[in-house]
């Protein structure tokens, strides 16, 4: 029963974010009464649709939920008052919520209103559904993942700076559903200035994928951007919510003005030898309710970030082409040692189309 509740928790892998993916199954003996899960943020969480669903047949009944049920007023009433006024008699779940506004409660109040609890069911796969949202509650800061597209000789893009396209059109469909599935996009000014960008994700390029799972809102776009280059005409202006991270020293300027009549959100930080500072961008991203940033930019940053220690996981689609040795690297990354070197595991490695997808995480150094 847990295992379909995480099932069920994986069809708004697209659409709740700023909110974890939840699954709920309610059952009288073996039979399945009511089930559903958390669709979108601000509409009724996992339990609820179940207890709809189930009606007076949830009293008595076990439930199965993959979080454990908030206890808290957010945009929606909490759902350990829902069961325990459903009157439920068992209430099972896969892990405790982290967020320190749950963080037990759930349980508490569950358990203090004569309800059987029973937790770490199939904990390990319900970490899964949520890897941003946990990692933010845990450490104050959201998911990174770094993707790349680059050729067998490690190129991004031609000396030029042309790009279009490296990778074949299913590894573009997956990266489509790598967007969906974020809750921002991160880039630098120079991808901006290069290849104007929209930076959205575009249901119709998700295959059959996309009208069994909707996606939900558009991720917020944020730009690195120092002294405010990105152009007022820049197509990722028109296309949704844009935070531009700039210098102090810009904040007031002509520019600044101009990009917030755009529509922009320019946020002034303090610089780094020029460039914003990136451990302070990931604490602002963490403070606005963002769990997973998905950066999507050029070697430069794309080096910064692994650079930063920020890099939690590294998406490397890898096309069957060569592009030169005068193309640009997959990472800006100055190393001079071979003690210097940043290792990587392999979680993942899967063929997309013609191309090879690579899912890294940082790996222990090796002596």
């Amino acid at each position: 029963m847990m295992a379909r509740a995480i099932q069920l928790a994986w069809r708004g892998r697209f659409s709740t974010h700023p909110n974890p993916r939840v699954g709920c199954v309610i059952c009288v003996g073996d039979e399945v009464v009511g089930e559903g899960w958390h669709e979108r943020a601000g509409e009724p969480h996992a339990e609820v649709h179940a207890l709809r669903a189930a009606g007076e047949r949830a009293r008595g009944a076990t439930v199965y939920v993959t979080l454990e049920p908030c206890s808290h007023y957010g945009r929606t009433p909490p759902c350990a008052d829902a069961l325990v006024k459903a009157g439920v008699s068992r209430v099972v779940v896969a892990m405790t919520d982290p967020n320190p506004s749950v963080a037990g409660r759930g349980l508490k109040r569950l358990g203090d209103a004569g309800i059987e609890v029973a937790e770490g069911v199939l904990s390990t796969e319900a970490e899964s559904l949520n890897p941003g949202y946990l990692y933010r509650m845990r450490s104050g800061r959201p998911l990174f993942r770094v993707k790349v597209a680059a050729s067998l000789d490690g190129r991004t893009a031609m000396a030029s700076g042309e790009s279009q396209w490296i990778t074949g059109p299913a590894a573009r469909r997956d990266v489509q559903r790598l967007r969906a599935m974020s809750d921002a996009i991160l880039t630098g000014v120079g991808t901006i200035l290069a290849d104007d960008p929209s930076l959205t994700v575009r249901p119709d390029d998700m295959g059959d994928l996309h009208e069994a799972v909707p996606p939900g809102p558009q991720p917020q776009r944020i730009i690195l951007d120092s002294q405010l280059r990105t152009p007022p005409t820049a197509r990722v202006l028109t296309t949704g919510p844009v935070w531009i991270f700039c210098s102090d020293a810009v904040a007031d300027s002509e520019a600044a003005r101009k990009l917030t009549a755009r529509g922009a959100r320019i946020q002034p930080l303090p610089c780094v030898t020029g460039r914003v500072d990136l451990l302070n961008v990931a604490r602002a991203v963490a403070e606005a309710g963002i769990n997973e940033v998905l950066v999507e930019a050029g070697p430069t940053l794309a080096g910064a970030v692994v650079a930063a220690q920020l890099a939690d996981e590294f998406w490397l689609y890898q096309a069957p082409v060569f592009l030169g040795s005068d193309g640009r690297p997959t990472v800006d990354l100055p190393l001079t040692r071979m003690a210097d070197r940043k290792f990587w595991k392999v979680r993942d490695r899967r063929q997309i189309g013609d191309d090879l997808r690579l899912i890294l995480t940082p790996a222990a150094v090796v002596a």
